[in-house]
């Protein structure tokens, strides 16, 4: 479960913005909670409407769905860690755990297709739970931090109508630049396949351009804590 994010008022607080220049704009399309059956309906979407996403992979759902990560690689999306068992008690129980849960899924996924991705997000955001020892901690792991900055309430309720989701996805007046806008695409987010289609179709038609998270896009992070 995901939590509740206003992303109008965070679009001004992140720790660090991915430089974008002149009058380019672009989105970064973000997926968490793969790779399942369901991921393949939002690659093929992708395929369709000629764009490419970043998946957060969660590690212990890989080896029952190897050929979607290596369809996910093969067509030129991103990858990123998502941790290994996504179960907050244990991967929120100290820094080394928290370390060793992306450590876990970063060799399930070099096993699958031969790389060794570092960019990472953490389940429920890093709100309240990054600070300045443990970015320092994970940069010397060169892992690289990811939150968001627009969010659908897909992860909260896997039923919100496509409507709805759509709505949540566009309707920010004043939109951050980049944005990162997280989806998610376990086996029941079938309302997310409804309302990708017309999500990427009005990021298009507003002039975005659609670009992956890789280990040069500048890092994105809640506020953290001096300590």
């Amino acid at each position: 479960m995901l939590l509740t994010v206003n992303c109008i008022d965070f679009q001004n607080s992140y720790a660090a913005e991915p430089n974008v220049t002149g009058n380019e704009k672009v989105i970064y399309l973000t997926f968490d909670d793969g790779p399942s059956p369901l991921t393949n309906k939002v690659l093929d979407i992708l395929k369709e409407k000629d764009v490419k996403a970043t998946f957060f992979l969660i590690g212990n759902q890989i080896r029952e769905n190897e050929s979607t990560v290596k369809r996910i690689y093969d067509e030129g999306n991103g990858i990123g860690l998502h941790t290994y068992t996504h179960k907050n008690r244990k991967i929120y129980s100290s820094q080394d755990a928290f370390i060793k849960e992306m450590d876990n899924t970063r060799e399930e996924i070099n096993r699958v297709v031969g790389v060794k991705p570092n960019i990472i997000r953490f389940p429920e955001g890093s709100r309240k739970r990054l600070n300045k020892n443990m970015l320092q901690k994970l940069h010397g792991y060169n892992y690289r931090v990811y939150d968001w900055n627009i969010v659908t309430s897909d992860g909260l309720n896997a039923k919100t109508p496509p409507e709805k989701l759509f709505r949540q996805a566009t309707k920010s007046k004043n939109k951050p630049n980049p944005v990162i806008l997280l989806m998610h695409c376990d086996y029941m987010h079938k309302n997310t396949c409804k309302a990708l289609p017309r999500i990427i179709n009005y990021y298009k038609q507003e002039g975005y351009e659609f670009k992956i998270i890789t280990n040069n896009t500048p890092e994105l992070y809640f506020p953290i804590s001096k300590k």
